[in-house]
């Protein structure tokens, strides 16, 4: 699986050109059909997707192209699963943030916990995409807990990419360092920070 922007066109475009590399051999990746079509639950309404695949030219290996987005098996667009973390931080409980929200509450439950039991890896992560970004950061500081030291190293690492390649969602940047995999389970560990 690769994170690629959101607009069809530009991944076709990239694809076609072979600007896009495999994250298993850093080869060159070429058009190879498309992953099934999914509902993306967005806070504009849902949003149809059918993910592009690819081929690795090197190895031959396969990966789905997924939208900035989303976020590996999850249903809902990435900045809503966001808005929800922002919300427990504040002090919000899953009931009213679901609520808000308009999504089920045992779901927000479950992203809320599964972002609380990686959230040192979640700090520690990020905290190096911050100063890979950004060489010459100072400390990261404390927040406060586990989960809002979490969103502190996301918030520092989304604006050292910021004043680095300019404007971006901060959600979106955040699926993009991620790999997609911010809420996945624990045996699907975040990629290598290059």
């Amino acid at each position: 699986m690769l994170i690629v922007c959101a607009e069809e066109e530009r991944v076709e475009a990239e694809l076609g050109s072979g600007a896009l590399v495999c994250p298993s051999c850093r080869g060159r990746l070429g058009p190879w059909g498309y992953a099934r079509r999914r509902v993306l639950r967005c806070a504009s309404g849902n949003r149809s997707l059918r993910p592009r695949r690819a081929r690795c030219r090197g190895c031959a290996g396969t990966h789905v192209l997924l939208a900035d987005l989303c976020l590996l098996r999850r249903r809902d667009e990435v900045s809503v699963i966001g808005r929800a973390i922002e919300a427990k931080i504040a002090g919000a409980g899953h009931r009213v943030i679901a609520e808000r929200l308009g999504v089920p509450k045992d779901t927000v439950r479950g992203w809320l916990r599964r972002f609380a039991l990686r959230a040192g890896q979640t700090r520690v992560y990020f905290t190096r995409w911050a100063v890979v970004l950004d060489p010459e950061l100072g400390g990261v500081m404390p927040a406060g807990s586990g989960v809002a030291d979490a969103l502190e190293a996301i918030a520092v690492a989304v604006r050292a990419w910021v004043l680095r390649f300019g404007v971006g969602e901060v959600w979106r940047v955040a699926c993009w360092l991620s790999g997609g995999v911010l809420l996945c389970n624990t045996s699907c560990p975040f990629p290598l920070v290059r």
